[in-house]
């Protein structure tokens, strides 16, 4: 493993650590009866997420930075399976990138900043809901990610495993016609 795959897989797994802490709260704003306990607890959780110090956004962007670097650096060399896998999981980080910018982002500003005399209480749950769905949503592209890029690396063994038999059995094919050449002189 290079230390392209390695930075796409680290920024991967530290998003999906952190969509997973998320799950916590999302799993029962999406998948419970929806209870005032719940609400409550999914509005104080996404206020302190979105309040959060400059430094922790700024760690998170940088993640998301490294990955998409990493994935256009193994992009960059351009065979069959940067083309497959590669391109695959680029365009999934991109998608969640893009779920990102336009569901997360307004979806916690409404619930963090609610605009006076706009946004009501039905809003901001409303907002909850979405902002879980998309955590949902991103979490399935990145375990997409994860899983091209294991499946990029079971076809890299498999195809030099396949190489090394063909070249074994050029050497033996090699060497029994050299053999029998000699004794014909």
């Amino acid at each position: 493993m290079g230390f392209r795959q390695g930075a796409v897989l680290a920024t991967t797994c530290f998003s999906l650590g952190v969509l997973f802490i998320c799950f916590t709260v999302d799993y029962r704003i999406l998948f419970e009866p929806l209870t005032e306990t719940a609400i409550r607890d999914g509005l104080e959780f996404y206020t302190t997420f979105f309040n959060s110090p400059p430094a922790i956004k700024a760690l998170l962007h940088a993640v998301m930075g490294v990955g998409i670097i990493g994935l256009i650096g193994k992009i960059h060399k351009w065979d069959d399976s940067a083309m497959f896998f590669d391109g695959s999981s680029l365009a999934a980080w991109v998608f969640a990138i893009a779920v990102y910018l336009s569901v997360n982002i307004p979806s916690s500003r409404t619930i963090a900043t609610p605009v006076e005399n706009v946004d009501t209480r039905e809003d901001q749950i409303e907002a909850l809901r979405l902002l879980s769905a998309g955590n949902i949503i991103m979490i399935v592209l990145l375990g997409g990610i994860l899983v091209l890029q294991a499946g990029e690396e079971y076809v890299r063994r498999i195809e030099a495993r396949e190489l090394g038999a063909a070249e074994a059995q050029k050497e033996k094919s090699k060497t029994t016609t050299t053999g029998e050449s000699k004794k014909d002189q």
